[in-house]
């Protein structure tokens, strides 16, 4: 790039991080607050900066053609960044940072430099927070969803349980599923990581997209063996049990059977 365009760019960028720091705050604010489900939302950013550092010596190659169809990505992301600000719809706010990027990138070096980055600048998606409303709307609808799945398969495993509400009994025990058991927040990560792994796989697009889409009920399928088995330890040994170190270790759990139910469908797919 030459100096002239590289010092409008450097101009261009850091007037377009300036106007995005309210939304970076709110970002920060909602990654970092108490019982989060975006506490992954700091890794994000680094993820897709190391995500272009493996693609570096391709970009290297690359030729560049500045393509003027980035200006209405550009002007059209920044149109909805300063509507949102306005109006203080943060979600809207940090989301149109995506197209900003992508405009920047044609303007700068054009589509065959994008090509190579539109992942990277895509996955950023996955640190904007979606609005409350619709989290607290998600995180019912699968609550309800684990605990009736969750006490159909107790019953087939010969254990009595009954559901009210979201609140399973059994002969001895009583399992609330909250909405930090609904799953959402393993829901949220996990899909973040089948789009990694996806991306990384030598599959076809078809394939990619059957492997990133199956984290979601892989996600969903987690949470419900995550709380079936704190519902039969709570019966068999006593909810102390349940609810202390078990209850921790499967939080975590729920992550790795996660990752290897990705790793044995990209193996089916290949």
């Amino acid at each position: 790039m030459k100096k002239p365009d590289l010092i409008k760019l450097s101009v261009i960028a850091a007037i377009v991080g300036l106007s995005y720091i309210p939304a970076f705050k709110w970002m920060i604010g909602r990654w970092s607050v108490a019982d989060t489900y975006y506490s992954h939302g700091f890794l994000v950013p680094f993820i897709s900066i190391f995500l272009v550092w493996l693609k570096r010596d391709k970009l290297s190659k690359l030729k560049i053609h500045p393509a003027a169809s980035g200006w209405i990505f550009f002007l059209g992301g920044m149109a909805v960044h300063l509507v949102s600000m306005l109006w203080q719809v943060n979600f809207t706010s940090g989301f149109s940072l995506l197209p900003v990027l992508i405009g920047l990138v044609l303007i700068f070096l054009g589509k065959d430099y994008l090509r190579q980055l539109i992942f990277p600048i895509s996955f950023l998606a996955f640190m904007i927070p979606l609005p409350l409303v619709a989290i607290a709307n998600m995180s019912f609808r699968l609550k309800i969803f684990a605990a009736q799945a969750s006490t159909l398969i107790i019953n087939k495993l010969g254990v009595p349980a009954i559901l009210e509400g979201s609140l399973i009994k059994t002969a001895h025990s009583r399992l609330m599923v909250e909405d930090p058991c609904s799953g959402i927040r393993s829901l949220i990560a996990l899909i973040a990581l089948g789009a990694l792994m996806a991306y990384f796989s030598d599959l076809s697009k078809t394939k990619r997209t059957i492997l990133f889409i199956s984290s979601i009920p892989i996600a969903v399928a987690t949470n419900i063996i995550r709380i079936v088995s704190l519902s039969l330890v709570s019966e068999i040994y006593g909810e102390k049990y349940a609810m202390g170190v078990f209850h921790d270790t499967m939080g975590l759990l729920v992550f790795v059977f996660a990752f290897l139910g990705l790793m044995l469908v990209g193996k089916l797919l290949e």
